[in-house]
């Protein structure tokens, strides 16, 4: 059964909590594209988390781990860059909101799949773009580099978006189709 995100339980917080945890631990993780663009694979961490949790959850996670590791790497928050990730992990969390759709009960159709692409890759610019201009109004930071460093970012994130993060989402629901039994009495439309 597809979990609500708008009813929160136990589950929900220990999801969230570890979900901000493991996206911490694997921010760390990152191969240099240029001087101020990684490649980081946390991105799928991210992926995993909107879809399976809802926009809620993954904003919340997204958020909490990027400042933790904010805080701990360079003993400040970049407000901005924190606000883009848990952007990032929202928009991958609608496809939650899409009709018939339940990776939990093995419910991801190619429409569904055409559709997370969608908000996966809108999102991951929308969020760069987000936080760039974040930084630049509230923080002051010079707008030289920003296309640049949006554009990089942009399809360094996209990439491992679609190479790593939606396949995971797809094998998950495909592996449980079949598997989990419907709850009963329960209407999809």
């Amino acid at each position: 059964m597809k979990p609500s995100w708008r009813v929160w339980t136990s589950r929900t917080w220990v999801v969230t909590g570890l979900g901000a945890l493991l996206y911490w631990a694997t921010s760390w993780i990152g191969i240099p594209i240029t001087t101020t663009v990684e490649l980081r694979p946390g991105i799928a961490l991210l992926t995993v988390l909107g879809a399976l949790f809802g926009p809620v959850v993954g904003f919340i996670a997204g958020f909490a781990g990027h400042a933790i590791n904010d805080l701990l790497m360079d003993g400040t928050v970049w407000w901005g860059w924190a606000l883009g990730s848990g952007m990032t992990a929202a928009f991958m969390g609608l496809i939650c909101l899409s009709r018939g759709f339940d990776a939990h009960e093995g419910r991801m159709e190619k429409r569904h799949l055409i559709r997370f692409v969608l908000y996966g890759t809108v999102g991951i610019f929308v969020s760069l773009l987000f936080s760039g201009i974040f930084d630049a109004l509230v923080l002051r930071e010079p707008l030289g580099s920003l296309a640049e460093q949006v554009l990089y970012a942009g399809i360094a994130n996209v990439a491992v978006f679609l190479i790593v993060g939606l396949p995971a989402v797809w094998a998950y629901a495909k592996r449980n189709r079949g598997s989990v039994q419907p709850t009963q009495n329960r209407q999809y439309k």
